[in-house]
């Protein structure tokens, strides 16, 4: 199982002590550093700044979301990235929610899986450097329509790698497979290895698509995953429950709200509704109490050392290549790496 650090996104600070502990995931043996966006932070600039820190471990974006910057904008951040990592970048991609999209970027949500494509294939371009780089949209039109003096353009900087990795955020049936079909990995959000056949039925879609780009075989798995060491788990649990209640009942609108659906899948539709209601209506601490510890002991690994071993042994025999955790302090870092990467 290789090992990622999952720094997240900044809240209404930047955080503190972020160097420290991409210093101890680069010391411990960790595999990747990812950054992530929202509607504050970037996920490009930390990863730059606090990367170049170090020489070994991957760099990516978990995720940067697609309507933050055009199709040629993000391939310059990915390629830029890149060379000055000597060839570490991971570019993770996401289309975010409506709410998002629409509030924060003011570009249209509709057709996500139609502007996925497109993006990525505009991305690739510009990577490949073959020939100058053209779209016939229509989300992305190259060149667009205007004064008519557009012209299609080669990248000046020649990327150092034409095969950057492109992992897509996905959380739904249809987009797991387009990840599988045009990716060269997943970024899962609420794993289940209960869900595991689920998923693999997902992602054997998109690989049995003509001109899929990989197989299941060389295919990264990367899951996002909260653990916690410690002797008491249920206290663990609860602490975990307003995150839960957060995402499922605060991110997103309420009419689409995509980690509210993966929970759904699940089996927690009743529970979901109920978190939702709740959280809509202001009463967050009442969410919160109403999330079952099933629900967080299911996508989560929470205590001591041989509990966390069985289960991060359960989720790669489910198919994760990849566990992302978050760490409070690089003391947290170091003993997660001892254990998980011995």
């Amino acid at each position: 199982m290789k090992l990622g650090l999952q720094l997240g996104y900044w809240g209404a600070q930047p955080p503190t002590g972020t160097a420290d502990l991409v210093d101890a995931a680069e010391e411990a043996g960790f595999d990747a550093v990812f950054a992530a966006e929202s509607w504050g932070s970037d996920a490009f600039t930390p990863l730059a700044w606090w990367g170049s820190r170090t020489s070994r471990v991957a760099l990516g974006t978990s995720v940067a979301q697609l309507s933050a910057r055009t199709p040629t904008s993000c391939a310059m951040h990915a390629l830029t990235l890149d060379h000055l990592s000597g060839g570490r970048a991971v570019l993770g991609l996401g289309v975010s929610g409506p709410q998002v999209v629409e509030g924060w970027y003011g570009q249209p949500f509709p057709k996500p899986l139609a502007r996925t494509r497109e993006y990525v294939d505009i991305v690739r371009q510009v990577l490949a450097r073959e020939r100058p780089v053209t779209s016939e949209g229509p989300h992305y039109p190259l060149p667009a329509d205007g004064t008519g003096l557009g012209k299609p353009l080669k990248s000046i900087t020649h990327p150092l790698r034409a095969d950057l990795p492109i992992w897509l955020g996905a959380e739904g049936p249809k987009n797991v497979a387009l990840a599988a079909e045009i990716a060269d990995g997943w970024l899962a959000i609420y794993y289940s290895p209960r869900l595991a056949p689920m998923y693999d039925e997902w992602l054997d879609d998109g690989f049995a698509r003509p001109g899929a780009r990989r197989t299941r075989e060389n295919f990264e798995v990367a899951a996002t995953c909260q653990v916690v060491l410690t002797d008491d788990r249920p206290a663990a649990i609860a602490q975990l429950k307003p995150t839960v209640a957060l995402y499922v009942g605060g991110m997103g609108a309420p009419e689409l709200n995509f980690h509210a659906q993966v929970y759904r899948r699940m089996g927690y539709d009743e529970e979901v509704a109920e978190i939702g209601r709740l959280f809509q209506s202001g009463r967050k601490d009442e969410a919160a109490a109403v999330v079952p510890d099933e629900m967080v002991a299911e996508t989560m690994i929470i205590g001591n050392a041989d509990h966390v071993r069985g289960e991060v042994k359960r989720w790669e025999d489910a198919g994760v290549t990849m566990l992302l955790v978050t760490a409070p302090t690089a003391s947290r870092v170091r003993e997660l790496g001892a254990l998980l990467k011995r």
